[in-house]
C-alpha cells in the first residue's frame, strides 16, 4: 500500500476494533427497545473503524490536496474568488458573535442587530437601494427571494396575469432555474455578439404578462451594458420591473449603482464582492435590496432601528413571506462588514478600478496567443475563444488542465456558450502584480507548448495527485461509493 495517507480513501485504514474515541455511560436506559422495529437497521452501518491518529493525519494530509485563494491564484471567470481577509474570520468567531443563539430576544442582542442594521444600509447605499434584507442564505437563494418579491408586487396590485420573466440567452444558470422555482415561465432574449443585450429583439416580448427582467451588469463577457437606461424605461412602461443580478457587482463599486441605473430589486453575493468565503457548497449569503416604495414587501423579519436609537426584530403582514428560519447566515454577514469597514469609503472606491485593471492588463498580455473575439475595454473579466492556434488540437479544456501543473486554478472553460471553444478569466483587485505576471508567463508558455509540444498539454495534469482523467468514462458511469470504487477488504 502506498504511504500516502491522501491517495487513500479512510475505509482502506479500516481495522475491526480500532476506535478514536470512546464515550463513558450517560447512565441512561437503552431506548432501543421502545423504536419500531421497522424504523432499525438489520445491519451495520459499515463506518470505518480507526484510531484518531491516522483519521487526523488522513484528513489533515488531504486538506493539502484542496485549492483554494488561500493557496493559489484561483482566476475563475464570474464567480469573484477574492481573497478572504483573516481580519474578518477574526472578528466572525468572536465567542460573542458565534455563541449567540438566532432566537436571542432582541433586548439582549442590540450590538449584533445593530450590525445587521449597518451591513444592511451600507449594502443599500451601496447598491442604490432603499433597503436591504440580508435574510437570504446564498446567491440563488437571494434570486429566488428577488423573483417572489417581483411576484407578490404584482399580486398587491392585483395584476395576476405576469407570469413571464425575460432573460438574456447570455445569463447564468442560476437566472432561470430561480424563476422556473418561483413559478414563472422564463423568456429567452438573445444577445449582441459582445453579449450585451439586443434591445430590438427585447422590444416585442414585452407585454403586460411579463413580472421582471433579469440583468446582469457588467454581463457575461465582462462589457457594461450601455443601453439600461433604455432598457429600463421599456421594462417600466411595460409595467413590469428591473432585476439586477448581482453576481458581477464587483467592478461596479465605487463606479456605478444599479438603482441608479434604473434596476427595481437587487441581489448581492456577500461571498463574490464582500470577500466572504466562497466555494464548497456555503456558507454564502445573498442580501436583497429594493427601490424606494418596494419596502414593505421585503421577506419577515426585519430588523428596524427605533426612535430611541434602541433596534426591533418586526414582522409585517404586507410583506411577501418567510425565506430563512433566521436572519440569514450572520457570520457570513459579520465578514462582509468588516471588510466594508476595513476598506471604508476610499478604499470600496478602489476596489471597481483596480479589478478593471488587472482584467485589461491580462487581456492585452495575451491577445496575441490566445483569441479575443470581442475586442473592446472589458470590466472585472473576460472571455478568450481558446488559442488562436487551432491547429494544434489543444483545446480549452487542455490549456485548463495544464495550468494545474503550474500551480494555479483553471479559469472557467465552455462558459458562456457564445463561443465554442470559451475561456473566462476574472482576477481581483487583491492580486499583486507580481501573481498576475506569473499568470501570463505560464498562459504564454501553454500557448508555446501547444506549438512545440502538443501532447504535453493534452494528457496534463501530470503534477496533480490525480493524473489525467478519462473525463468521458467518468462523466457516463461515475462510481461514487467506496463499494463500487475499490472493493477493499479490511
Amino acid at each position: 500500500m502506498n504511504n500516502r495517507l491522501y491517495d487513500h480513501l479512510i475505509f482502506e485504514f479500516s481495522r475491526p476494533g480500532r476506535c478514536g474515541y470512546s464515550l463513558p455511560d450517560n447512565g441512561c436506559p437503552d431506548a432501543i427497545s421502545s423504536i419500531p422495529a421497522n424504523l432499525l437497521r438489520d445491519k451495520e452501518i459499515g463506518l470505518p473503524q480507526a484510531d484518531e491518529l491516522t483519521v487526523v493525519r488522513h484528513y489533515t494530509n488531504m486538506s493539502t490536496n484542496n485549492f483554494g485563494v488561500d493557496t493559489g491564484f484561483y482566476p475563475l471567470g464570474s464567480c469573484t474568488m477574492k481573497y478572504n481577509p483573516k481580519i474578518n474570520d477574526e472578528m466572525a468567531a468572536d465567542p460573542v458573535i458565534g455563541a449567540l443563539h438566532p432566537d436571542t430576544p432582541a433586548r439582549y442582542c442590540q450590538g449584533a442587530l445593530a450590525m445587521y442594521h449597518t451591513l444592511a444600509t451600507a449594502l443599500a447605499e451601496i447598491g442604490g437601494m432603499a433597503e436591504f434584507t440580508l435574510n437570504p442564505y446564498a446567491g440563488a437563494h437571494g434570486e429566488l427571494t428577488g423573483l417572489m418579491l417581483c411576484r407578490a408586487y404584482h399580486a398587491s396590485r392585483g395584476d395576476d396575469k405576469r407570469t413571464k420573466v425575460i432573460i438574456p440567452d447570455s445569463a447564468h444558470g442560476t437566472n432561470p432555474a430561480s424563476a422556473a422555482v418561483a413559478g414563472l415561465q422564463v423568456v429567452p432574449v438573445k444577445s449582441l455578439p459582445d453579449g450585451t443585450v439586443d434591445v430590438d429583439a427585447l422590444v416585442p416580448l414585452l407585454d403586460d404578462t411579463v413580472a421582471a427582467m433579469m440583468m446582469t451588469n457588467p454581463n457575461t463577457l465582462g462589457i457594461f451594458e450601455r443601453q439600461i437606461p433604455r432598457i429600463a424605461q421599456l421594462v417600466h412602461d411595460a409595467g413590469a420591473l428591473l432585476y439586477y443580478d448581482g453576481a458581477n457587482l464587483n467592478p461596479m463599486l465605487g463606479v456605478a449603482r444599479p438603482g441608479d441605473m434604473g434596476f427595481d430589486v437587487m441581489h448581492i453575493n456577500l461571498h463574490k464582492t464582500f470577500s466572504t468565503p466562497h466555494g464548497g457548497g456555503g456558507p454564502g449569503a445573498g442580501p436583497v435590496g429594493v427601490r424606494d416604495g418596494l419596502q414593505h414587501l421585503l421577506p419577515n423579519p426585519r430588523v428596524v432601528k427605533n426612535d430611541d436609537g434602541t433596534y426591533s426584530v418586526v414582522s409585517s403582514p404586507d410583506a411577501m413571506g418567510r425565506i430563512s428560519s433566521t436572519l440569514g447566515n450572520f457570520a457570513v454577514q459579520m465578514r462582509a462588514l468588516s471588510y466594508i469597514l476595513s476598506l471604508g469609503s476610499d478604499g470600496l472606491m478602489e476596489v471597481g478600478g483596480l479589478a478593471t485593471l488587472n482584467a485589461n492588463y491580462i487581456k492585452e498580455s495575451l491577445r496575441d496567443v490566445y483569441e479575443l473575439p470581442v475586442d473592446t475595454v472589458c470590466k472585472h473579466e473576460f472571455v478568450f475563444d481558446g488559442l488562436k492556434d487551432k491547429s494544434t488540437g489543444v483545446t480549452t479544456l487542455h490549456v485548463a488542465k495544464r495550468l494545474l501543473d503550474y500551480g494555479f486554478h483553471a479559469p472557467t472553460i465552455y462558459f458562456p456558450l457564445l463561443f465554442h471553444e470559451s475561456l473566462m478569466i476574472e482576477p481581483t483587485e487583491t492580486e499583486s502584480l507580481d501573481t498576475i505576471d506569473s499568470f501570463i508567463r505560464v498562459m504564454r508558455d501553454i500557448a508555446q507548448e501547444a506549438a512545440t509540444d502538443p501532447d504535453k498539454v493534452k494528457t496534463a495534469p501530470h503534477t496533480t495527485p490525480v493524473r489525467h482523467p478519462d473525463d468521458t468514462e467518468a462523466a457516463l458511469h461515475p462510481r461514487l461509493t467506496y463499494d463500487e470504487l475499490l472493493h477493499l477488504k479490511p
